[in-house]
């Protein structure tokens, strides 16, 4: 169990949520919702005891397993050892006891502490804990080969994985996990989903994958009106309800102030009239019908809307048998693309799927011209126009200027009133429009790229992650633009929602090639499913099947 009372947090002038008292109990899956700016990592920070409240107490378990965003942290120890420090107590226990044996003669006190902390390492089933840590390692996504290797060795996003599997590893009291599917692919978040709905701790956890909230969370802790407030069921249901509040709050006013503008009209003619008793029982329900107090929102929704200056032809890009390899570390050339090739028309609305390291980063950088196939050819359709979100969202965004100037740059005839109005509509109004840029926070730096892409009015969106970093509101918004957009848009996305609501086309990376599906992502997703061995066994057995059984033997989300 978490409790937190009377748990106040100002910056300056700015305060971020005061006089927060509330309960999460074990059992619970709690969804800590908000927009960027709200609080919620720093609530989270709290909690985890990295950063000081400016009032109230908190009480949290002795055991809690918390997701550290520091990539970097780790880069000396070993992949298995870093999930291992998840248990400080078993890794205290683990680090003394080799520092002990390492001694070259042991004394009767050395002997004895011995034994306690080979009692302390039996208790936190420290004889099997490599053993569970590769397991989740596996889990996630980490293949066997890398688990003795240090973590520098690999790269952020696999960096990321691990730090995932530290904050799990130990059987946790309480989890805390801050933006936990950043960096997963679909099919390693489809098991993170179905491991946090087994956990039986207090589980808090910010995301901005929507679909993953309301899979997962069996409560939303939402921050805004500057508290905590404790919705039960998931997203949907918390967004619902908090309408539904607001709009009965809002429908009780506009009724007490017809009721108030009445007896306003009686006090005014009879004020001074032989009715003064009755005048001042109104006035007594006047002050009684006082309009109940509506703080404002802190939810602020960009607008993001995609124009086009002109229209491309109808071929948009064709890709002719392209292929790209890399040659690793060790001297394996490895092959990313093979013969692959793909026509994309006017219109196309493309979600881009598969796990990571299957090269949909590199198609995408090869459409943009940032890399060159080592064979085949990209040809650019007549009029087409490209603009690129990367997935390094800080590519392109020189430091040591401002985020005006820097957007001032991609201005052709743009005036000062334009840019402004540009930087306004995605959230960058007065003094944050000065803000300097290495000083940006991951969804400002992909608010600021959007930005641009809107001023560029290109013809073709090219979009590699581009939710990573944004919070809920952005990402509808985000949707919302692309399925209006006339112009083309391919898309790279962990997001399941993004994908199922603009991709009209799927390209799927799977271990054994690419898809290309003229069709959304539902379609594609029941496509895979009738072609799996199991939906073909039970379609023989109800009387028939027709064609050859696919002799891969998967589930669905493999491919993914």
């Amino acid at each position: 169990m978490i409790t937190v009372n009377d748990l106040s947090k100002s910056f300056g002038a700015r305060t971020l949520f005061e006089h927060v008292t509330v309960t999460f109990s074990p059992g619970n899956r709690y969804g800590l919702t908000g927009p960027n700016g709200a609080g919620k990592s720093t609530f989270l920070k709290i909690l985890q005891s990295d950063e000081e409240a400016s009032s109230g107490i908190m009480s949290v378990p002795r055991r809690v397993g918390i997701l550290r965003q520091d990539q970097f942290r780790y880069d000396e120890v070993r992949v298995l050892d870093a999930v291992l420090m998840g248990n400080k107590f078993l890794w205290a226990a683990l680090e003394e006891r080799d520092k002990l044996y390492a001694e070259p003669s042991l004394t009767d006190e050395m002997g004895m502490r011995l034994g306690e902390l080979e009692g302390t390492i039996a208790e936190e089933n420290g004889y099997v804990a490599e053993f569970q840590a590769a397991k989740l390692l596996k889990g996630i996504g980490i293949p066997e080969d890398k688990h003795d290797k240090l973590m520098k060795t690999l790269p952020t996003d696999l960096k990321f994985r691990v730090l995932l599997a530290q904050a799990l590893f130990g059987d946790p009291d309480a989890l805390l996990l801050d933006e936990p599917t950043n960096y997963l692919d679909l099919q390693s978040i489809n098991w993170l989903e179905e491991n946090l709905k087994d956990y039986k701790g207090t589980l808090i956890v910010i995301s901005h994958d929507r679909h993953f909230l309301n899979s997962v969370c069996t409560h939303i802790a939402d921050i805004d009106y500057e508290t905590v407030i404790v919705y039960p069921g998931n997203y949907d249901n918390m967004v619902a309800a908090k309408v539904q509040s607001r709009e009965s709050i809002e429908s009780e006013n506009r009724e007490k102030a017809k009721k108030i503008a009445h007896l306003q009209e009686f006090v005014a003619k009879f004020g001074a009239g032989q009715r003064a008793s009755q005048t001042q029982s109104r006035l007594k329900e006047i002050d009684r019908l006082e309009a109940t107090e509506l703080k404002k929102s802190n939810i602020q929704r960009p607008y993001i809307r995609f124009d086009i200056k002109r229209q491309s032809g109808r071929e948009v890009l064709t890709v002719k048998n392209i292929n790209k390899s890399f040659k690793q570390a060790e001297g394996n050339i490895i092959d990313v693309i093979k013969d692959f090739s793909l026509e994309v028309r006017r219109g196309d609305k493309i979600g881009v799927i598969g796990n990571n390291g299957l090269g949909k980063t590199t198609l995408l950088r090869m459409l943009v011209g940032e890399l060159t196939p080592d064979s085949g050819e990209i040809i650019n359709g007549y009029e087409a126009t490209k603009g690129y979100f990367p997935q390094d969202y800080k590519q392109g965004i020189a430091p040591g200027m401002t985020a005006y100037e820097w957007l001032e740059g991609f201005a052709k005839e743009e005036s000062n009133e334009v840019l402004r109005t540009y930087m306004g509509r995605m959230l960058f109004s007065g003094e944050e429009a000065l803000k300097q840029t290495e000083k940006l926070s991951g969804g400002e730096s992909a608010r600021l790229i959007m930005t641009k892409l809107m001023l560029q009015q290109n013809n073709v969106l090219i979009l590699d992650e581009p939710t990573n970093h944004l919070d809920l509101e952005a990402v509808s918004a985000l949707s919302q633009a692309l399925n209006q957009f006339v112009g083309t848009s391919i898309f790279v996305s962990h997001d399941r929602d993004l994908i199922a609501n603009s991709a009209t086309r799927i390209i799927a990376f799977t271990p054994e090639g690419i898809d290309d599906y003229s069709g959304p992502y539902e379609e594609y997703l029941f496509s895979k499913s009738k072609r799996t061995p199991q939906a073909q066994d039970s379609e023989k057995q109800q009387g028939g099947k027709k064609g050859k059984k696919n002799k891969k033997e998967s589930s669905v989300y493999d491919d993914l």
